[in-house]
């Protein structure tokens, strides 16, 4: 038979991690899963609705006959894949209940060894949200600013890249925080962002810092848990400085509005009567024209910059650390000299 294991196993850093294995529908893995984990569904979304409505209007017992008649048609194929997956496995469904149990059951009968998740899904959302709401996180946060176009984003990534303790919250949130913020882009749910950042929140404990763009409370749709905003007043303050012909291009190659004209034209539309009518005239004009550079320039200068400067004198420290640089890739040397002047060239990993 198979045997329970607990969100704290299943997530303890000390022990290597095994492959999880969603057995919920496509959407609901969509919706909201564990990070890392495959998705090979016992019942696709059709048929999970059928069992519900079965269950809902008839009987248990009705929906349990149904169920396994769908089960049986593609058991085969489904335990193949499952037990084609190497190394230790650990599947669950929403709460530990009859999908992840059929599961673990049939595995077991054909030999095919794994563990269960106990409370499933369900579970794991609990024990992050208690995580979120009560640990404690040490690393001194190092947060970088600058305006619209400085290339955070792609400073966070270089430094990443090499090795640093990065904590890209607009990528886990999939959105850039602007009326723009989704182009291009698959925004997150609050689940899937509070389940990314645990896990670099986790990874990072032990760090003496921790790198990140200077963010509000929002991002889009998503909020960020106090655990991180409270790392404000403490904060090393970096701001970084392009010329504003390096940030057009920043914007251009992040955004490619070329691809997603539309798109583009409908977010400026939402804030059009915010800037001075003739500038915005223009700025519609060169939108339309697909004159991208020109637009972005405008934007920048005359809404951007202004909302930017005014909301980082709200509550930036008055102790900024200024990172002039012709390109990202200057301001990135840069601000790993700082770094290492600073903690000595301690990195988290």
């Amino acid at each position: 038979m198979f045997t329970d294991i607990t969100v704290e196993e299943l997530t303890d850093r000390n022990k290597e991690r095994p492959v999880v294995i969603d057995v919920r529908s496509p959407s609901e893995y969509a919706e909201a899963t564990i990070p890392g984990s495959r998705n090979v569904p016992i019942f696709n979304d059709e048929e999970r609705a059928e069992i519900g409505t079965l269950y809902k209007q008839v009987s248990e017992q009705a929906a349990r006959d149904r169920a396994l008649e769908v089960v049986s048609a593609k058991l085969p194929a489904f335990i193949r894949e499952i037990a084609g997956i190497s190394g230790k496995k650990v599947v669950f469904c929403w709460r530990g209940g009859m999908r992840s149990r059929t599961t673990a059951t049939l595995l077991s009968l054909m030999n095919v060894h794994v563990s269960r998740l106990e409370g499933g899904y369900r579970a794991y959302r609990q024990w992050v949200v208690h995580m979120l709401e009560s640990m404690t996180f040490d690393p001194r946060a190092v947060m970088i600013h600058g305006l619209t176009g400085s290339g955070k984003t792609a400073l966070l990534h270089r430094l990443g890249q090499a090795g640093y303790p990065v904590i890209d919250l607009e990528g886990m949130a999939g959105h850039r925080g602007s009326v723009f913020g989704e182009i291009g882009m698959c925004p997150s749910n609050q689940k899937t962002f509070d389940s990314l950042l645990l896990e670099d929140l986790l990874r990072f404990r032990q760090s003496p810092y921790v790198i990140m763009e200077a963010e509000s409370k929002r991002i889009g749709r998503i909020v960020v848990p106090e655990v991180l905003m409270t790392k404000r007043d403490e904060a090393i303050h970096l701001r970084v400085e392009l010329p504003i012909e390096a940030r057009v291009e920043t914007i251009l190659e992040d955004y490619r509005p070329w691809e997603h004209h539309e798109a583009c034209v409908a977010a400026f539309r939402k804030i059009a009567s915010r800037i001075h009518r003739p500038i915005a005239e223009e700025i519609s004009g060169a939108l339309l024209d697909g004159n991208y550079d020109r637009a972005v320039e405008l934007l920048l200068i005359h809404y951007y910059d202004p909302r930017y400067i005014f909301t980082e004198e709200q509550y930036a420290s008055s102790d900024i650390k200024q990172v002039q640089a012709a390109t990202v890739d200057e301001a990135a040397c840069k601000v790993q000299e700082l770094l290492s002047h600073k903690f000595g060239g301690q990195y988290a990993e």
